[in-house]
């Protein structure tokens, strides 16, 4: 029976720390996926990103609490994005004083496209069987709260 070493991995028992790095390699091929495509829609990643969040209206504050940037940055994507016709703003029904960002039909359509151009992650998502995909997102489901809860 061989011993593992520092530098390998017992995949039977993994460490916190070990399971951190290859969340990060996923994480950081995934960001360089996504990158790649959104440039080529003319679009910066964080102009992407701000499009995956709107599958609902959100308010200019709670869109830079998801992007995790001052409300003044939110200005600025919004108003890039407002102007390809990607979002818009609208008065939030219950009150008029705080604008709601809502993406447009285009802008919907725009992250499907860039979703389903993003090769090396559906590839290496499509390798996946039925269970592996269904226990992947079971404990990713976990994982996100803890993960995007507000950090003190």
């Amino acid at each position: 029976m061989s011993s593992t070493t520092d530098t390998e991995v017992d995949p039977t028992n993994p460490s916190t720390a070990e399971i951190m790095d290859a969340m990060a390699a996923v994480g950081t091929a995934y960001f360089h996926d996504f990158a790649a495509v959104v440039s080529r829609h003319g679009l910066t990643s964080v102009q992407a990103k701000t499009l995956s969040l709107l599958r609902r209206p959100l308010p200019m504050r709670g869109l830079a609490d998801r992007l995790v940037c001052d409300a003044s940055n939110v200005t600025g994507i919004v108003d890039r994005l407002e102007s390809r016709g990607l979002v818009r703003r609208e008065p939030n029904p219950h009150d008029r004083r705080v604008k709601n960002v809502v993406a447009t039909e285009e802008g919907h359509a725009t992250i499907r496209r860039i979703r389903s151009e993003m090769k090396t992650t559906r590839a290496a998502l499509d390798a996946l069987t039925t269970d592996e995909r269904l226990a992947l997102f079971g404990l990713l489901a976990r994982l996100r709260p803890a993960m995007e809860a507000p950090h003190a």
